[in-house]
Order: C-alpha cells, then structure tokens, then sequence
C-alpha cells in the first residue's frame, strides 16, 4: 500500500507552489516592464522621426500612410486629438479634419447624381480637384482615414467594398447580397439588365427584377429605355465616372 503523504509533505508541495507561482509573476512582471520601456523608447524614436520628417509626412501622401502604420504598431494615434505633441508638431489632425469636410461637401453635392454611394477613386479624383491650390497631395489612405473619422461622429458614413471596389455610402441605405452582387456586375459597363442579371447569377426575374427596382427607389440607380433591343439599361453612377466636377 502507498502511504499518504504527511502534513508536513503537503505543507512543502504548498510552498513549492507558492514559489513557482511568485517566480511566474515575476518573470510577468520584468516582461511587461521591459515591454513597456522598449514601448517607451519606440514612442521616444517616433517623435524625433517625426521632426526630423515633417514636410515629408505632411506632403507626400505615401510617406504619410507608412508613417501611420508605424504609429499604430507602438500603439500611437496621432489623430486621437487636434490638441497635443502630434497635433502641434504635424498638424496632421487639422488636415484630416479639413479632408473630412470637403468629402461630406462633395457627398452632399454628388448625392443627386449617385443616391449617396460613390466610388473611392471618384471621390478621391473630385477631392484633389477641390484642393488643387493646397500644397499637400491627397492619397485613397488618406480618404479611408479621413472617413473613419466621419463614422466615429456617428455621420452615417461608411466605407463599403463591392468586389475589388471600394464605396462610401453617405446615406443610410442597408444594401443586402443581392444588391452587392448587382453592383459588382454592374462595375463591367456602368449598367446591367434584367437579362444579364438573370444569365450572369442565374436568377429567377422576378429576383432581378425586385432588387433593380430596390435600388432605383434608393436613388442608386437610372433608367434608361433608349436602345434599339429595346433592353432597360440600369445605370449605376457610383460605379461609373462623374463627368462633371465638383467645385470649391
């Protein structure tokens, strides 16, 4: 028979615990202190790259969202607030801040024409046209960082991707399968028709049909009934090209 350990036995495996516990904090601890000044040094480093790099962050679009990318691995978002060490030493806030005004601008006055969604690389083209006096180039980051600025104000707006598209809905408009999968489609010619729809995602037409109609009544898409096949086309402005620009 095996004898049960003694109080005394137990009592030693009990501290034996306490010290393997101890030992385990411990080495926590120094990890996350070392963590926290290599952290520190990071930031430290971070802020005299920024110095020595203004002009480059400030002007050139690409520098700028490598720059970022380095912030948001040390933990840092120098947009967090227009007030503070970035905000001073980049004025980056203030220019997401602008860009932000001049995207709901240019949203509020191509709404008409797109029913609220428009194509990231469209609005990018109208927004380098609108600020084509200032000096710092205007990148799709820079548009995608602007905007999730926007959302976080609870605006409304969102950025949405539609194949290998990217949309911004200024609208409230709840877009299901179906209508992502048309306007895909649709990103070929600008257009589709209810036959196309059918053959190309083997719908019924009465599928086609009632999310075409769903998509006309959000104001997303045209009708046009002028060709001799005598086809409707339904022409998707956020997927196709503003001809007309946006002014200042």
């Amino acid at each position: 028979m095996r004898r049960r350990p003694g109080i005394g036995g137990l009592q030693t495996a009990a501290a034996a615990r306490d010290q393997y516990r101890l030992l385990g904090e411990n080495v926590a601890k120094l990890r996350t202190d070392l963590m926290k000044e290599q952290l520190s040094t990071f930031r430290s480093q971070l802020q005299d790259f920024a110095r020595k790099h203004k002009n480059d962050i400030r002007k050139n679009p690409t520098f700028r969202a490598q720059f970022h990318d380095m912030c948001a691995k040390v933990g840092v978002d120098p947009l967090a607030s227009n007030k503070g060490f970035w905000a001073e030493l980049l004025g980056i806030g203030d220019f997401y801040y602008e860009l932000g005004v001049q995207i709901v601008e240019i949203c509020l006055a191509t709404r008409l024409h797109n029913g609220g969604l428009i194509n990231l690389q469209e609005l990018c083209t109208l927004l380098r046209q609108k600020r084509k006096s200032d000096r710092e180039a205007v990148s799709e980051d820079d548009c995608l960082r602007a905007i999730s600025k926007l959302k976080i104000l609870g605006s409304g707006f969102e950025v949405i991707s539609v194949g290998k598209r990217k949309l911004i809905r200024s609208v409230p408009t709840e877009l299901n399968k179906d209508h992502n999968e048309i306007l895909e489609l649709a990103q070929a010619q600008g257009f589709v028709t209810v036959d196309e729809v059918e053959r190309r995602l083997s719908w019924t037409s009465g599928r086609a049909i009632d999310a075409l109609d769903t998509l006309l009544d959000e104001g997303l898409a045209m009708i046009d009934d002028g060709h001799r096949d005598g086809k409707r086309r339904y022409w998707f402005p956020c997927v196709s090209s503003i001809s007309s620009s946006v002014g200042g």
